[in-house]
């Protein structure tokens, strides 16, 4: 793609990184068959290659972000499906966060929008301001069908039941069963230990099970995620930071780190990208590299050291969800499906399985309209194959799927949703996940 940035742009690392990401791009239009938005809205302006060419426009102009671009990239889910199928391999992740810091830094928001946003980031990655707002948003929860289109998905994915913090959670160290093999540190993560706290819990026995010493580090909190795809560059790197000083302290004692450990694979993205995120910043670049060459998911440490001979007399049928961010993201399509079939589990797999679910990250509160369609599409697949159990491994699809699942259409099955690490836990001497009855 031909680009006509001045020199004295090209000057700036940022615009000039902009530049060599645009230039990549052969315009092939490959990305408009797997994106979730240019498959259901049919606009080119919806589609990873419509939003590069208005990104170009509006890097080489300068100007403040215009409303229509805001608009079409606001519809981006960031699922990465192009990056798969990419055959130039344009980097349009690093191109749609850098035009969202731009938007954040240029354009206004109607006042509705910035004070959702500002609740969203006051609540969501502090587990106890989200924990004590849940109580109120239960008590509200009978409002929700009557309330404003986008507080009334905010309260439609409000638990009806609380989970109680689990003990797993708070700083610690957990020893290994039997000889030490790794010593890792564990993403306790913000919303995740919130809504489905035994996510945590399962990671730690499976893990423990088999050799790893865990770290629950003081000082780590959220990745940054949510602030991150608001375009809040400044407030990313602050979350960055104050999580690489927590395990560099973790990593000072007995041993070091053989690795960080993430369950949510949404935030295993955003912490790979940590060298990226920070390396304008000389101080803390190798810091940050450091983390993302450790950093990795929960399903790839398992594969690594071996799951032990299955103790189940009877499984259940498992269709298996791929998160964007663990296929298109992480790159680990395969991995999670293998593991549940040498746990013991028959795994099946729905038809467009490469297309989001519609959570990502706070899309669905965001975007509700495009989320639901998302996800009737992505039920309606998940239901053809039967399953008795559907697993996944990122806490945003499972909240989104379990509102579907369990409270989904007319007639339909109650199937329930858990995590991938739930499951194994369970194959291998961990008790049985709550969610199945």
């Amino acid at each position: 793609m031909k680009t006509d940035f001045t020199l004295a742009q090209l000057a700036d690392p940022d615009l000039a990184a902009v530049n060599t990401i645009l230039r990549t791009c052969v315009h092939c239009g490959f990305c408009t068959a797997t994106c979730p938005t240019y498959v259901l809205l049919g606009d080119e302006l919806d589609s990873p290659r419509g939003r590069i060419y208005m990104l170009k426009n509006m890097f080489e102009t300068g100007e403040p972000a215009p409303a229509k671009v805001v608009t079409h990239v606001d519809r981006c889910l960031s699922c990465l499906s192009c990056m798969t199928t990419c055959p130039a391999s344009v980097n349009y992740m690093h191109l749609v966060d850098r035009g969202r810091a731009h938007i954040e830094a240029t354009f206004t928001r109607p006042m509705a929008e910035q004070l959702l946003r500002k609740l969203l980031t006051f609540l969501l990655p502090y587990p106890g301001r989200f924990r004590l707002s849940l109580i109120g948003a239960r008590l509200l929860r009978p409002l929700a069908p009557i309330m404003p289109g986008r507080l009334k998905s905010l309260f439609a994915l409000v638990p009806s039941v609380a989970a109680l913090a689990s003990p797993v959670d708070r700083p610690q160290v957990f020893p290994a069963e039997g000889k030490r093999r790794k010593r890792v540190a564990l993403m306790c993560g913000c919303a995740q230990q919130v809504l489905k706290p035994t996510v945590n819990e399962a990671t730690v026995r499976l893990l423990t099970r088999l050799g790893c010493e865990i770290v629950v580090a003081s000082g780590a909190g959220c990745c940054g995620a949510l602030v991150h795809h608001m375009g809040r560059d400044a407030a990313a790197r602050a979350a960055a930071k104050a999580n690489i000083t927590a395990w560099e302290r973790a990593a000072a004692a007995d041993g070091g780190l053989d690795a960080i450990i993430s369950n949510a694979s949404g935030c295993g993205v955003v912490v790979k990208d940590y060298g990226h995120m920070l390396r304008a910043d000389p101080d803390w670049t190798k810091r940050g590299q450091w983390v993302s060459d450790i950093c990795c998911d929960v399903s790839e440490v398992v594969e690594k050291l071996g799951l032990p001979a299955p103790v189940l007399s009877q499984a259940p049928v498992v269709t298996y969800h791929g998160p964007c961010s663990m296929q298109h993201g992480l790159k680990l399509k395969a991995t999670s499906p293998a593991l549940l079939q040498a746990a013991g589990f028959e795994v099946r797999q729905p038809a467009e399985g490469h297309l989001c679910c519609g959570s990502a990250g706070i899309y669905n509160v965001m975007q509700p309209a495009i989320a639901d369609q998302l996800l009737s599409r992505k039920l309606t697949n998940i239901r053809a194959t039967h399953p008795e159990v559907v697993a996944t491994g990122n806490i945003g699809c499972m909240v989104q799927l379990e509102g579907g699942m369990m409270g989904g259409a007319k007639g339909a099955a109650m199937v329930p949703v858990v995590h991938t690490v739930e499951l194994l836990d369970w194959a291998t001497g961990g008790p049985k996940p709550r969610a199945i009855r």
